[in-house]
């Protein structure tokens, strides 16, 4: 079948560039690109091959259907599933050579019966700390305990490395992001006390790999801002020198003029003020762009030039005022990405509907074709 008028971009040199651009902050230290979520919908294999090719040590993913989507692609790099997955899962992830992540006196001896039914030896396991985020890994306190019996699940298991989540890198205050920082070098040195070798030793998200060298430590986790997406709009001057790989794109289908006073889409909660001319995007919130977008000040870019989104966003297309401009079916429209010199970006979404541009590309919807260049 043909294409249809909307689609997705990808720049995987502007992926390669972010890649290549992070590891140049953090001294010795490797990067793992989080690449979970269809690689926050930019498409998880494209993106994982691109920073792979662009020096990236190893993936990330959430869950153990993604890794395996990696595996199947022919991608050998290392990959680190975040949390600990349904038992019934464990296998799966052990025979397609995925890093578990483990928190749990439970999950720790099941990884070591799977791994010893199947003759694996040395499968890698990463001990997650909780070090203020309250999501998941163990208290600090029982980080010894759990290290300890990893150790002793060998040959079977091998600790290759301990990790905790910072909450709030992304703020201008530092304060939490510090006694985070410090909870975890006290688990640290009581793993070293303790006679256990850590393996790699991790931290930093995107945020805290912009700002905050004594996080970097052996590995560093990047996910948003490899897009070229900067983790809070606090931090738009410190990604200055990324990016934005993803495009959102749809041509004019349609065009009609419209008098004073008539109403656009469902509910005629918009009016237009004089004569105009309405032209229509063939996409909608079934797509992934938010139905309130128009509501709040939704623009996309055409000729060069920014035109509001009027009346609700439909479920497959929604409206745009042009005016008397030039613009005719056919022409290209960028809802998210630039053209000329105007730029729309994820975040400028998130700021006015109240999110975060990780929510806005993660919402992306599959039936949007992804094309890579």
């Amino acid at each position: 079948m043909s294409a249809r008028a909307a689609w997705i971009e990808v720049d995987l040199d502007a992926v390669r560039h972010n890649v290549s651009y992070l590891s140049s902050l953090i001294g010795d230290a490797k990067i793992m690109v989080v690449v979970k979520a269809n690689g926050y919908g930019h498409g998880a294999i494209q993106v994982a091959q691109a920073a792979l090719e662009a020096g990236a040590h190893g993936l990330c993913v959430a869950l153990v259907q993604e890794g395996v989507e990696l595996r199947r692609a022919g991608i050998e790099a290392p990959i680190l599933v975040f949390s600990e997955q349904p038992l019934e899962q464990i296998g799966e992830m052990i025979s397609h050579g995925l890093i578990a992540t483990a928190y749990s006196v439970g999950y720790i001896d099941a990884l070591e019966h799977q791994a010893r039914i199947r003759g694996v030896i040395g499968q890698e396991v990463h001990l997650k700390v909780d070090t203020g985020m309250n999501r998941v890994g163990c208290k600090p306190a029982d980080a010894v305990e759990l290290g300890g019996r990893i150790l002793a699940r060998a040959p079977e298991l091998v600790l290759g490395g301990v990790y905790t989540h910072l909450a709030s890198a992304d703020d201008n205050d530092t304060s939490f992001t510090d006694s985070q920082i410090a909870r975890f070098d006290s688990v640290l040195g009581n793993l070293q006390r303790a006679g256990i070798e850590t393996g790699w030793v991790h931290i930093a998200n995107s945020a805290a790999t912009l700002r905050r060298a004594d996080a970097h430590r052996d590995l560093v986790r990047v996910g948003i801002a490899m897009y070229g997406i900067a983790p809070d709009t606090s931090m738009d001057a410190m990604c200055s020198n990324l990016r934005q790989a993803l495009s959102l794109k749809s041509r004019v289908s349609f065009i009609k003029k419209v008098s004073a006073g008539e109403g656009i889409s469902y509910g005629q909660r918009y009016q237009v003020r004089e004569a105009t001319r309405i032209a229509t995007i063939p996409l909608g919130y079934a797509d992934g762009v938010p139905r309130r977008l128009s509501g709040v000040g939704g623009e996309v870019l055409i000729a060069d030039q920014r035109f509001p989104i009027v009346g609700r966003v439909t479920m497959d297309q929604l409206m745009v005022d042009i005016g008397n401009s030039s613009i005719a079916v056919g022409d290209e429209v960028v809802l998210l990405g630039s053209q000329g010199q105007e730029t729309i970006t994820p975040n400028d979404w998130g700021q006015v509907l109240d999110t975060i541009g990780y929510e806005i590309v993660c919402g992306l919807s599959a039936r949007l074709g992804r094309v890579y260049r």
